[in-house]
């Protein structure tokens, strides 16, 4: 049933595009395992071997330490509608912050968000699907403006503090470089 690609074919991009919300699994060498949902319209494939994802402040940040120990992430994507697919896409990659180089050129493919906190720059080097016969039917209802309203009352000098007190250390204690 499972398939595995060396590349995002034009078909699982498309995929990709229509879903609602996809996860996003790390892990660090000897530490918690974590997997987010993700949604906002944060994902972008630029091309068959890479994909960006705008991470957006929230109640931790696990990722950026996670890639720096072990450069190993996960997307993973299912169909809740229609045809039952899940999708994996495998890979490696980097941290871009605000302070970088290549962070005013990426931030323009995403919408204005002042929440915006990094963008991860991900090469795929492997794309597995598998049929998703057990995944139930969900229908979306729209996205959740809770996040971005929060941002919003805090502006960008209490997005700042925020990072300060509540993201510079990931779960096993290990640092955000925020």
């Amino acid at each position: 049933m499972a398939k595995q690609y060396p590349e995002i074919t034009d078909t699982l991009k498309q995929f990709i595009t229509q879903q609602k919300i996809f996860f996003v699994g790390t892990a660090d060498v000897d530490g918690r395992v974590n997997v987010s949902p993700k949604g906002a319209d944060s994902l972008r494939v630029l091309n068959k071997n890479r994909v960006i994802w705008l991470n957006l402040t929230g109640s931790g940040n696990e990722t950026a330490p996670h890639l720096a120990a072990t450069n190993r992430l996960t997307f993973m994507f299912c169909s809740f509608t229609e045809k039952p697919v899940i999708l994996r896409l495998y890979g490696s990659g980097s941290a871009i912050y605000p302070k970088d180089n290549e962070w005013p050129e990426l931030i323009k493919l995403f919408p204005k968000n002042i929440g915006a906190r990094q963008i991860f720059d991900i090469n795929i080097d492997l794309v597995q699907t598998s049929c998703g016969f057990q995944v139930p039917f969900f229908e979306y209802k729209g996205e959740r403006d809770l996040l971005d309203k929060w941002a919003e009352n805090k502006g960008q000098d209490g997005i700042a503090q925020y990072w300060h007190e509540k993201n510079k250390l990931s779960l096993d204690g290990k640092p955000t470089d925020i």
